[in-house]
């Protein structure tokens, strides 16, 4: 059982990453094109970017949506994804109790949003309560083992976690059978991202706003001395190309009601 996630505080550091999102954002954008692709080709009348970020995605969807809204929890990323105006609507909220009509959309889009919920069966009863009958939903969400590198390289310093938990593949299955939601397409694929050194990963994660949430938390500063323990237990894993990898390994599904 996963440790429950602190929405506060994923609503405050989303928002202070908001304006170096994009610049950091690589697997984001790599794993959104990914999902982009997935979406049956048709006119949509109503679609919804769940999670939409700063935004990055709104042009390739409003391309296939006559009225789209963008809905994510972060004031600051929001306000960032309306610069772009490429929605009808944009709305703080919770994927958790969405601020919809029940019925009401015929795409949702939700990519490496939803495992940030604190309760995903809920976000996914709400999704399955928003689409219409012939509706699609897409969501891409993190699995777990993902970040494992770093993980494993954190436990050579102290005895806290410093590395977001995520779902088992089979517990993400049975959270979709719990939300009654259909599955068109399942997909599980690992994304990797490489990186110069360790100061270079805890940045990216930083700026994009992906720190911790869950779990028990460190307590204190990152001192120069944990940061080079950090480092040295970090180096088993540098790639004879001289960069260190960050393993993802990503859920891609399509549902329908």
């Amino acid at each position: 059982m996963l440790e429950p996630v602190d929405k506060q505080a994923v609503a405050q550091r989303f928002s202070k990453a908001a304006q170096s999102y994009d610049q950091y954002a690589l697997l984001q954008k790599e794993v959104g094109r990914n999902l982009l692709s997935l979406i049956p080709e048709k006119k949509y009348v109503n679609g919804l970017d769940l999670g939409c970020g700063s935004g990055f995605f709104l042009p390739d969807l409003q391309q296939l949506c006559n009225y789209l809204l963008a809905l994510d929890i972060s004031p600051g990323m929001l306000k960032q994804a309306s610069l772009c105006d490429k929605a009808q609507g944009y709305v703080c909220g919770d994927a958790e109790a969405l601020p919809l009509r029940s019925e009401s959309l015929d795409l949702v889009f939700s990519s490496l949003a939803l495992q940030w919920c604190h309760d995903p069966t809920q976000a996914f009863r709400e999704i399955k309560r928003v689409l219409t009958s012939q509706g699609y939903a897409l969501f891409a969400t993190l699995n777990s083992g993902s970040l494992f590198e770093l993980r494993e390289a954190w436990m050579a310093v102290d005895n806290h976690e410093h590395v977001n938990q995520f779902m088992e593949e089979l517990e993400l299955r049975s959270v979709l059978q719990q939300a009654e939601i259909r599955c068109k397409t399942w997909q599980v694929q690992r994304h990797v991202m490489y990186y110069a050194d360790v100061n270079a990963i805890l940045q990216s994660l930083k700026r994009i706003g992906a720190s911790q949430v869950n779990g028990q938390r460190s307590q204190g500063l990152l001192t120069r001395q944990k940061l080079q323990c950090l480092q040295q237990a970090y180096e088993r894993y540098r790639l004879p190309t001289g960069l260190l990898p960050v393993t993802y390994n990503v859920c891609y599904g399509v549902l329908h009601r």
